[in-house]
C-alpha cells in the first residue's frame, strides 16, 4: 500500500510539472539545427530573396497603383493622424499642468483616490483650452484686420494700377521705336482682354465656381476630420503610457536585444530632437511676430496686423520662411506705398539677422545638429516630397536619419580602433596600413605620445 501511494504522489508531480510547463510557458532548450536543415534554410532565405526581388519589380510598374491606395489610406486615417499630432503638440502643456497638479495633491490631498487621473483630465482639458484660445485670438485678429485690408486693397488697387499706366504712357508716348511697341502691344492685349471677356469668361466663372465649391467642401471635410482629431488626441494623451510599454513590448519581441535597444534609443533621441525643435519654433515665430507687429506699428505701416501674422506664421519653416513671408507682404505695401514698402524690407532684414542670430539659438539651440548645408538639403528634400509640412518636419526628420547614421559610422569605427572625432580627420592624419591611426598634432615629446596612446589613439611617427 505505501508503494503505490508513493507512485501516485509521483505520478500526480510529474503532472503537475507538465501543466507547470505548458502553463507558464517554460523557455524552449536552444538546439543547434541539424545539417539537413542548415540547408533547407539556406534555400528558403535564397527563395524569399529571389520572390522579394521579383515583388519589388512588380511593385516598381505598379507604383501609381500603390500611390493611390497609400493616398486612398492616408485620408482614412487623417482624423488619426491629426489626433497624433494635436496630442504631440498638447503633451508638454498637459505635463506642465499635470506635474504642478500632483505636487498640490500630495501636499493637501494625500489620501485622494485616483488622484493621478484626475491630475491627467485637468491637464487634458487646460491643455486644449490653452490650443483654442490661441486659435480663437488668431482668427479675431487676422479675419477682421483680412477683411479691411481686401476693401482698402480693391478700394484702391484699381486708382493704383491706372495711375501706373497713365504715368507709363506718358513716359512711352513718344515717336520712338519703343513707344511705338509699347503701344501696339498694348492694342493687342486690349483686343485679346476684350475678346477673353466676350467668349472665355464665362467658362472661367463655371470653373472658378465649381472650384470654389469643391474647395468649400473640402474646408468641411479638413475642419470636420480636426475636430475628430481633437477628440482621438484625448484618448491618445489618457492611454500614452500604455501605448509606450505595448510599443516597447512589440519592439522587444520582434528584434534581438541589441537591435531593440538601439531602435528605442532612436526613439528617444527623435521625439527630443522633434520636440526640441518644433516647440522652439513656434515659440520663436510667435515672438518674431510680435516684434513685427510693434516695429509695423511704430513706423505706421499699412497692414500692420496682418503683415505681422504672415511673417510670423511662415517664420516656422526653417531658413525660406521668412523669404516666402516677407516678399508679398513687401509687395502688398508697396501697392500701398512704395516707399514704406523700401522701409519694410530693411525693416525684415534687421529682424531677420536678430532672429537667426540671437532670438533662434537661445530659444531652440543646436537642436538638430545640423549644419546650414544640411538643413536647406533637408527642406528642399522635405519641401519636394510632402510640400508645406516636409519643409517644417524635413529639418527634424533629416536630423534623426543623420543621427543614425553617425552612430552606425561610429560603431564600425570603434570596431577597428579607430577614432570617431570627425576633427581628428584632417589633412595630414592618416591610418597607418596596420591599421593604427597618426594624428597630424602628435608630439616628438615621448611623454605626450604615451599619453595619446593611454587615452586609446594609436600613434605613430610617420616618415
Amino acid at each position: 500500500m505505501k508503494e503505490e501511494a508513493r507512485q501516485r504522489q509521483s505520478s500526480s508531480k510529474k503532472q503537475t510539472r507538465i501543466n507547470e510547463h505548458y502553463v507558464y510557458k517554460a523557455p524552449m532548450e536552444n538546439r543547434k539545427p541539424s545539417k539537413l536543415f542548415q540547408q533547407l534554410g539556406k534555400g528558403m532565405t535564397a527563395f524569399l530573396v529571389f520572390g522579394a526581388c521579383i515583388l519589388f519589380y512588380f511593385a516598381l510598374l505598379r507604383m501609381d497603383v500603390i500611390s493611390s491606395a497609400i493616398g486612398t489610406l492616408v485620408g482614412v486615417l487623417k482624423p488619426v493622424i491629426y489626433g497624433l499630432v494635436i496630442a504631440y503638440i498638447l503633451n508638454p502643456i498637459m505635463e506642465f499642468v499635470e506635474k504642478h497638479l500632483e505636487t498640490l495633491s500630495d501636499k493637501y490631498f494625500p489620501n485622494m483616490k485616483n488622484s493621478h487621473k484626475v491630475c491627467r483630465g485637468i491637464g487634458i482639458a487646460a491643455s486644449i483650452i490653452v490650443l483654442l484660445a490661441i486659435i480663437v485670438a488668431l482668427f479675431n485678429m487676422m479675419i477682421p484686420e483680412l477683411y479691411r485690408s481686401i476693401r482698402n486693397l480693391a478700394v484702391t488697387l484699381p486708382g493704383q494700377l491706372n495711375e501706373a499706366i497713365d504715368h507709363l504712357s506718358d513716359v512711352m508716348s513718344g515717336e520712338t521705336a519703343l513707344g511705338q511697341f509699347f503701344k501696339t502691344t498694348l492694342e493687342e492685349a486690349t483686343a485679346f482682354l476684350e475678346n477673353w471677356v466676350r467668349t472665355d469668361l464665362l467658362k472661367q466663372v463655371n470653373v472658378m465656381m465649381s472650384g470654389l465649391t469643391v474647395g468649400v467642401i473640402n474646408v468641411v471635410s479638413e475642419l470636420f476630420n480636426l475636430l475628430i482629431g481633437l477628440i482621438i488626441s484625448i484618448y491618445v494623451l489618457f492611454s500614452k503610457e500604455t501605448f509606450s510599454k505595448q510599443s516597447k513590448k512589440i519592439i522587444y519581441a520582434i528584434f534581438p536585444v541589441s537591435k531593440a535597444n538601439m531602435i528605442l534609443h532612436l526613439t528617444a533621441k527623435g521625439n527630443q530632437m522633434f520636440g526640441g525643435f518644433i516647440i522652439g519654433k513656434i515659440i520663436d515665430s510667435a515672438i518674431i511676430g510680435v516684434l513685427c507687429f510693434i516695429g509695423l506699428s511704430v513706423m505706421k505701416m499699412p497692414y500692420t496686423l496682418l503683415v505681422s501674422v504672415i511673417v510670423g506664421v511662415t517664420n516656422v519653416i526653417p531658413f525660406f520662411g521668412p523669404y516666402i513671408g516677407a516678399i508679398p507682404s513687401a509687395i502688398l505695401i508697396m501697392l500701398s506705398d512704395p516707399k514704406m514698402g523700401i522701409y519694410f524690407i530693411v525693416f525684415i532684414l534687421i529682424l531677420q539677422q536678430l532672429d537667426g542670430n540671437i532670438i533662434g539659438p537661445k530659444i531652440i539651440g543646436d537642436s538638430t545638429g545640423l549644419s546650414a548645408f544640411w538643413v536647406v538639403f533637408a527642406i528642399l528634400l522635405g519641401g519636394g516630397l510632402f510640400g508645406i509640412v516636409g519643409m517644417i518636419m524635413g529639418v527634424p526628420a533629416f536630423a534623426v536619419i543623420y543621427y543614425a547614421i553617425s552612430l552606425f559610422i561610429d560603431s564600425l569605427l570603434e570596431r577597428k580602433n579607430l577614432p570617431t572625432d570627425t576633427e581628428c580627420y584632417d589633412e595630414m592624419s592618416y591610418v597607418s596600413s596596420d591599421g593604427k591611426y597618426v594624428s597630424s598634432k602628435m608630439s616628438d615629446d615621448p611623454k605626450e605620445s604615451s599619453g595619446a596612446n593611454d587615452a586609446g589613439i594609436n600613434t605613430e611617427k610617420g616618415e
